[in-house]
């Protein structure tokens, strides 16, 4: 079960074709798991004690920024 993705460039392949579908408690549990690795891989950089600042603008546009200057 592949997901191909088209780009202006081609198509980008998301999953390998041998990826497995999940669904329920298994895939909500794997979801969080993945969720909290993403977290820990960027929490030195992103927040008040990291280098660099996402933000977010009200029409959710996002910025990333290490001073805060949005020019």
């Amino acid at each position: 079960m592949a997901s191909i993705q088209q780009t202006p460039n081609g198509p980008v392949l998301v999953l390998k074709e041998s990826a497995l579908q999940q669904k329920g408690k298994d895939a909500q549990k794997n979801n969080i798991t993945a969720a909290k690795l993403v977290a820990e891989l960027v929490k030195t950089s992103l927040g008040p004690r990291g280098l660099d600042k996402m933000l977010v603008d009200s029409l959710g546009d996002v910025t990333i920024t290490n001073d805060g200057a949005l020019f």
